[in-house]
């Protein structure tokens, strides 16, 4: 049960009230923006809650289980504050999100109602509606260590320690043809095998889709020429002359680990972790199942 402040308490007694909803979302780079459904600005914690957004709310849904609650925020495209290209970017997954009720008569009369993330936004012309989560979706999410043949660190990072600014692990390049709306043939990455950079990480340096990345599926070297399969399409159309940098990739096996980047010091596996194979033998007269230590 939520204890209101004395004075947001008295405002509700009157019968007669002036509240509003504000939200404060707070994305993964540090911007910081304030959004109510009231037709003035508010302001309170440093905070200028601005209506040209256009928000609008549906109801607050809770339980007492622990089932992820949720509660829809709909909004107008603007060209200044929420756009349709800051959406489509990421920009605005799992901002943080605070949900507010206030009385924009005295907004020093006003309670936290959650605090969540965005989830899901659906897009259309002219809108969008941005799921909001309660905290209680972190619950749902896999903490800590699993145990698993392959290795559990993203290449490059702190645990694998692969420095992928390396010359032998990075390419620079340009489109040279567009084959499909994620597959291009690539100019400058000559030097390297064929699948050197299959799972690998591009980056576009130009082009309508710069600064966004996307993962490598494919490297072929077929006759001379490079293609390139990207995993999903970009966002905005390949282009020919548009620049990426692109980084090796790696299949997460001990094999891969020591071979390809000689990094088996850091591999963060158990290669010899028994698989499900080993939980379905059973004892057979032609050997094989006899219950000898696992090799």
């Amino acid at each position: 049960m939520k204890t209101l402040p004395s004075r947001l308490q008295a405002h509700l007694d009157t019968g007669v009230t002036t509240l509003a909803w504000c939200w404060r979302l707070t994305r993964a780079d540090g911007a910081r923006f304030g959004f109510t459904d009231h037709d003035l600005p508010l302001v309170f914690d440093d905070t200028i809650f601005e209506p040209q957004s256009g928000f609008t709310a549906s109801e607050l849904r809770a339980g007492s289980d622990l089932a992820v609650d949720a509660q829809e925020a709909e909004g107008v495209l603007s060209s200044d504050r929420i756009t349709e290209t800051d959406i489509l970017d990421g920009r605005w997954d799992n901002a943080a999100v605070e949900v507010w009720r206030v009385n924009w008569a005295a907004p020093d009369q006003r309670v936290l109602m959650r605090r969540g993330a965005v989830g899901q936004i659906r897009r259309g012309r002219l809108a969008f509606v941005a799921e909001v989560r309660s905290l209680a979706h972190v619950l749902g999410q896999t903490v800590g260590r699993v145990f698993q043949a392959g290795c559990d660190a993203e290449l490059g990072d702190a645990r694998c320690r692969v420095n992928l600014n390396a010359v032998a692990f990075r390419g620079t390049g340009s489109v040279a043809e567009r084959l499909r709306d994620r597959a291009f043939v690539a100019a400058g990455l000559g030097a390297f095998a064929s699948g050197w950079f299959a799972q690998g990480t591009l980056t576009w340096g130009s082009g309508a889709n710069a600064g966004r990345r996307a993962e490598v599926l494919l490297h072929d070297v077929i006759g001379g020429l490079v293609t390139l399969t990207l995993l999903e399409a970009p966002l905005r159309a390949i282009t020919v002359g548009d620049s990426f940098t692109v980084t090796a990739g790696c299949d997460k096996r001990a094999e891969t680990c020591s071979g390809k980047f000689g990094n088996i010091a850091n591999f963060r596996g158990f290669p010899h972790i028994p698989g499900q194979d080993a939980v379905i033998r059973y004892a057979t007269k032609d050997g094989g199942h006899e219950g000898e230590v696992l090799g």
